[in-house]
C-alpha cells in the first residue's frame, strides 16, 4: 500500500502575496503566460519552475532558489507537516464544489508494483526539462494530482489546519493550512496507506522522480533519502468534489473527408449544432461524439450498433478502435473553443470532441488494473505551483 509522508515544507515567508509569487502548473503555460508571471514579482515561481535561457538555465534555476532560501524569501517548516490544501469554486455547470486534499511526500514505486497506479497511458516525451531540474534543484517544485481509493479520507481532512495561505485566482479560492499534530499525522498516513493512489495528473512528474530516485540509488547506495518519495496533492475519489472535463482530439496528416469517411464504418454520421460548451451536454444525454470539419460544421458521431462490442466504453478507446491503422495522427486540446478553432485555422484537419469521463469509470479502471487512452481526463481548477516546495537533500 502506498506511503504519503510528512516533510518540512519550504513556503513563502508569511506576509508575502501569494497571488504574485504562485503560477499554474509548467505544462500548462504558454510562453507568453509564463513572461507575464515573471514580471509580475521578481520572485514568482516560474523564475524556478520554468527557467528559461541557454544551457546554464538550470544552474541558473537551482542558483536562484537558493539564495530565495538563504534570504528568507523561503522558509522551512520546522518540523515534518502535512498540508491540507482546498479549492472551492464553480463547476462548468455552475455547481459550487469543496475540494480538499493532503500534500506530501508520496512514495515513488516499480512500475507494476502497485500501491500507486497511473489511470492512462502516457504520450512520449522526449524533453529532460523536468529531470534536468530536478538534478540541479534538488527539489521537488509541482505536485502530482494522486487520487486516493480509501473512503472516508475527505472526513479527516475537514477539520481546518493552521492557516498558512490563500489566494483567489480566476474565481478559485485557494486555501493551503499546515498539520503538525503528531496524531493527526499519523491518522491520515494510516488511512491513505489503506488503498491504492491513483495518479490523476502529473504521470510525467511522477516517472521523472522515479528515473531521479534511481540515479540516487545508484549514486549513494541508499534507499532511505528524500528521493524515495515525491511531491504530491492526494485526495478523495469522490464525484461531488471532482471536477473532471474532456481532452478533445484533433486529426493530422489526413483530410477531413477521409477521415469522415474512416469514422462512418464505425459511426453515424449526422448534423449535429455548432460547436458550443452546450453542446457537451446534449453529447452525454446522447451517448454520441461530435465531428468538426474545417468549415465548423458539427455532425454527431453514433456508435453503430455492434462496432465497438469487446472496446471498453470510453470515446478514446472508440476512436482508437475506429481509426486502427488510419494514417490520421492525433494530438490533443482542452476547451471546446480552442478545439475548433485549430480546425477552422487549418492547425489541425478536423477535430473530434469527446465527453468526460465518470468518476465510477476511473475508479472501475483502476480497480481492473486497466489504463485509459491518453489524455482521458483534465481535472479542474488546476493545483497551483508555489504553496509548497519539497527539498530533497534531507529525508
Amino acid at each position: 500500500m502506498p506511503r504519503l509522508e510528512p516533510f518540512c515544507a519550504l513556503r513563502y515567508a508569511p506576509g508575502t502575496d501569494l497571488d504574485a509569487v504562485i503560477a499554474p502548473p509548467y505544462d500548462v503555460l504558454s510562453p507568453a503566460e509564463v513572461d507575464e508571471l515573471a514580471a509580475r514579482h521578481p520572485h514568482n515561481i516560474v523564475h524556478v519552475d520554468v527557467p528559461r535561457g541557454g544551457d546554464d538555465r538550470y544552474r541558473d534555476a537551482a542558483a536562484q532558489l537558493r539564495s530565495w532560501i538563504t534570504g528568507g524569501v523561503l522558509v522551512a517548516d520546522d518540523r515534518p507537516t502535512f498540508t491540507l490544501y482546498r479549492m472551492r469554486f464553480a463547476d462548468a455547470a455552475g455547481g459550487r464544489r469543496n475540494l480538499v486534499g493532503v500534500v506530501g511526500g508520496l512514495e515513488i514505486v516499480d512500475e507494476g508494483a502497485g500501491g500507486v497506479l497511473p489511470h492512462e497511458r502516457t504520450t512520449p516525451k522526449a524533453s529532460t526539462d523536468r529531470l534536468d531540474l530536478t538534478r540541479a534543484t534538488e527539489a521537488n517544485l509541482s505536485p502530482v494530482w494522486g487520487l486516493s481509493l480509501a473512503a472516508g479520507l475527505t472526513a479527516l481532512l475537514v477539520e481546518p489546519g493552521e492557516p498558512v495561505g490563500a489566494a483567489i485566482v480566476d474565481g478559485v479560492e485557494h486555501v493551503v493550512e499546515r498539520v503538525a499534530d503528531p496524531h493527526r499525522i499519523a491518522a491520515i498516513r494510516q488511512h491513505i496507506g489503506g488503498d491504492d493512489v491513483l495518479i490523476a495528473d502529473g504521470h510525467h512528474r511522477y516517472g521523472i522522480s522515479r528515473t531521479y530516485r534511481d540515479e540516487v540509488r545508484a549514486s549513494t547506495g541508499r534507499h532511505d533519502t528524500a528521493a524515495e518519495a515525491t511531491l504530491a496533492f492526494v485526495g478523495e475519489l469522490v464525484a461531488d468534489q471532482l471536477s473532471i472535463e474532456a481532452i478533445h482530439r484533433l486529426y493530422t496528416g489526413i483530410n477531413a473527408s477521409a477521415l469522415r469517411e474512416e469514422l462512418a464504418v464505425s459511426f453515424e454520421l449526422t448534423p449535429a449544432p455548432p460547436p458550443s460548451p452546450a453542446l457537451l451536454g446534449e453529447m452525454v444525454d446522447r451517448g454520441a461524439l461530435v465531428f468538426v470539419g474545417p468549415d465548423g460544421a458539427a455532425g454527431w458521431l453514433t456508435p453503430r450498433r455492434g462496432a465497438f462490442d469487446g472496446v471498453r466504453g470510453l470515446d478514446g478507446a472508440w476512436l482508437e478502435h475506429a481509426l486502427a491503422g488510419s494514417a490520421a495522427e492525433v494530438t490533443y486540446q482542452h476547451g471546446v473553443a480552442e478545439a475548433v478553432d485549430a480546425v477552422t485555422t487549418r492547425a489541425a484537419e478536423a477535430a473530434v470532441l469527446i465527453r468526460p469521463v465518470s468518476i465510477e469509470e476511473i475508479e472501475r479502471t483502476a480497480r481492473e488494473g486497466l489504463l485509459m487512452p491518453p489524455k482521458s481526463t483534465f481535472f479542474t481548477p488546476k493545483l497551483r505551483t508555489g504553496f509548497v516546495e519539497r527539498g530533497l537533500t534531507t529525508g
